[in-house]
């Protein structure tokens, strides 16, 4: 284990040279990311999943009784009874309602967030800044919140959907979460902070208008979810289309040579911005933010199908052209 942990963080794979490990030690006035300072995102992602699952889910024990009382039947077999329901449930639409209000009410937040913690500063402005004394940049105080919360968030995501009714999209949904906290753990370790908080930022801005639509769509306002929807396909255009490649990927494939030779992370992290690019422009699901509008597909409402071992599965129909990756 000594011998792989020292393989894993070897210098060369992670930091330009001639830069080493030792010269990123936190000084007076000067702190660096660190590997431990993600820990906190577990129990914060707990937290996040306990709140939205009191929001409602589950059935109380004063509604077993009146079962029991009603039916002659005992707590066992109701339980047994409601855990069957659970395992072959439709997702009704107060349950999506739920669902994109709570992603609804993140991507605000993160939003906010995002823009408090970068707008007065110079890489926001000036892209050649993100990689000024890379990666000597000590850590922020607002990067490290921004972090934290967005990693929670997915981390949390990830847990629901370990937990939740399987649905179709099941392993799309474990693929871009897990890419999506790969991606994000990478460039923390790397110090790749800067760009990093600028992706976040361009990818929940256009969230927040497809989760918008998505709660007009499921209350029932189908002009207004029309509305937004073109609202949010121009900004999907515009910020993962336009200002992803041409200005985050080039300022991560081009502007860096000016300070360092190329280097194993300098690949590794280039490969996934572009890899998920082309999940953009191939119009498939999108890590590390697997949401998309489909125009013609929906995964409501879910079909019940039975397959051959007799067990129960999902597939989609169709309902004002609404998907999410989540």
């Amino acid at each position: 284990m000594a011998m792989l942990s020292e393989w894993f963080w070897w210098d060369r794979l992670w930091l330009p040279r001639p830069v080493m490990w030792a010269d990123l030690q936190d000084s007076e006035g000067r702190d660096y990311a660190r590997v431990s300072h993600l820990y906190i995102t577990l129990p914060v992602a707990v937290l996040l999943l306990a709140i939205f699952k009191n929001q409602g889910e589950g059935v109380a024990m004063a509604d077993i009784k009146g079962v029991c009382k009603k039916l002659d039947w005992s707590e066992r077999q109701v339980k047994r009874w409601f855990r069957s329901q659970r395992n072959q449930d439709r997702p009704g639409l107060l349950k999506k309602f739920k669902e994109a209000s709570w992603r609804l009410a993140f991507y605000l937040c993160s939003c906010f967030g995002g823009v408090l913690a970068l707008y007065d500063k110079p890489w926001f402005y000036d892209l050649r800044e993100v990689w000024a004394g890379f990666p000597k940049q000590s850590l922020l105080d607002s990067q490290y919140w921004y972090y934290i919360i967005e990693m929670s968030f997915y981390g949390s995501l990830l847990f629901r959907v370990a937990a939740d009714v399987k649905r179709k999209d099941f392993k799309e949904q474990l693929v871009h979460h897990w890419a999506t906290l790969t991606l994000l753990s990478f460039s923390w370790c790397a110090n790749y902070i800067r760009i990093g908080t600028l992706v976040m930022l361009v990818h929940d801005t256009s969230d927040v208008l497809l989760e918008s639509a998505k709660m007009f769509n499921y209350a029932g306002w189908e002009t207004t979810c029309n509305s937004i929807l073109v609202v949010f396909a121009l900004a999907f255009m515009v910020t993962r289309l336009i200002i992803f490649p041409f200005w985050l990927i080039h300022c991560t494939w081009v502007y860096p040579l000016d300070q360092f030779e190329p280097f194993f992370g300098y690949y590794f992290f280039n490969v996934m911005l572009v890899g998920l690019l082309l999940f953009y422009v191939l119009g498939l699901p999108d890590p590390p933010h697997g949401q998309k509008v489909y125009f013609q597909q929906s995964e409501d409402p879910f079909v019940e199908e039975e397959n051959e071992e007799g067990s129960h599965t999902y597939s989609n129909g169709s309902v004002n052209g609404l998907s999410n990756g989540h």
